[in-house]
């Protein structure tokens, strides 16, 4: 599959490219990849499979338009190979270019097919390109990557996702629940593709990628953070001013401590358990001292520290 690389760039045109320039830039590529011109050869067989979808993608206003929105990801999610060359015409580009064309073409796609563990047999007819197959059910559910801040995560959120499926695009509100994590998935029934068949719809599985946080790091339920103190603030204990996901907190940060523990200030997950924050200390080393500072310091080495 053409997953690899971007349509416009198989064909080397412009995305903006009009309908004559792909059909050009297809006929061009064709007459060098096309396997009456290349037998055996394993490469051609596979760039002429790869120039073939890109054009009938791209020869196609609608699928074209769904490709530019999505992307390759999105669109090859969506659309079978079925799907991608139905209703392309191939027929009268490969007689201007005195080729045939149906037995070569369910040839490669045959084999392709095959090597993806899909149970069909299947027949192209590259005059009008009427694709006829039997296949196990096609699996109607979609799968979604949503990208969300850290704070939405931890609070929770609304967000609007556009996606394609087999009957047209979509847009739908997702509520993100407070406390999800990375890796979690939301399931929205109903809104997958659609059988034509049984007029069944899938469902819509969306995955949660949480985005980093400049300041607060998640570990499981509890919040993690970096406090810089000074020389003396560490050696003496101080009261400070940290970041927490409420917001500012004064707190009191032992003389000496390496980490300090503030209860119940971690993230609520969806099932009501709460984390708490933990707030390590990293001591800032001044790079320059005044002779005063040096001196101060010389006589607490001569005190043992």
């Amino acid at each position: 599959m053409a997953t690899k690389k971007d349509y416009y760039e198989i064909l080397g045109v412009a995305k903006g490219a009009s309908e004559d320039d792909i059909k050009k830039a297809y006929r061009k590529l064709a007459k060098k990849y096309h396997p009456d011109k290349n037998p055996g050869n394993k490469e051609a067989e596979e760039q002429f499979k790869l120039i073939s979808e890109a054009y009938a993608v791209l020869s196609d206003a609608s699928k074209r338009k769904e490709y530019d929105a999505y992307g390759m990801g999105g669109f090859r999610q969506r659309y079978s190979e079925e799907d991608i060359f139905k209703g392309a015409n191939f027929g009268d580009l490969f007689r201007d270019l005195g080729f045939g064309g149906g037995d070569i073409f369910s040839m490669i796609f045959g084999r392709q097919a095959g090597r993806t563990g899909r149970q069909r047999s299947q027949t192209y007819d590259f005059g009008d390109y009427i694709t006829r197959e039997q296949q196990a059910p096609r699996d109607l559910d979609l799968n979604y990557e949503l990208e969300i801040p850290f704070m939405d995560a931890i609070r929770g959120a609304e967000k609007r996702i556009s996606f394609a499926t087999h009957h047209g695009p979509e847009e739908v509100n997702v509520k993100i629940p407070q406390g999800i994590s990375t890796g979690k998935k939301l399931r929205l029934q109903g809104k997958g593709n659609r059988d034509p068949r049984t007029g069944r719809f899938g469902d819509l599985y969306i995955t949660v990628k949480v985005g980093d946080h400049p300041v607060f790091k998640r570990v499981g339920n509890d919040i993690h953070m970096t406090k810089e103190l000074g020389l003396t603030e560490a050696l003496l204990g101080t009261t400070a001013e940290v970041s927490t996901i409420e917001g500012p907190k004064v707190v009191k940060i032992p003389a000496g401590a390496k980490k300090i523990r503030l209860r119940g200030l971690g993230i609520s997950d969806t099932k009501g358990n709460k984390g708490d924050q933990y707030v390590e200390t990293e001591v800032e080393i001044p790079k320059k001292l005044t002779d005063k500072q040096k001196m101060l310091i010389e006589e607490l080495r001569k005190e043992g520290l």
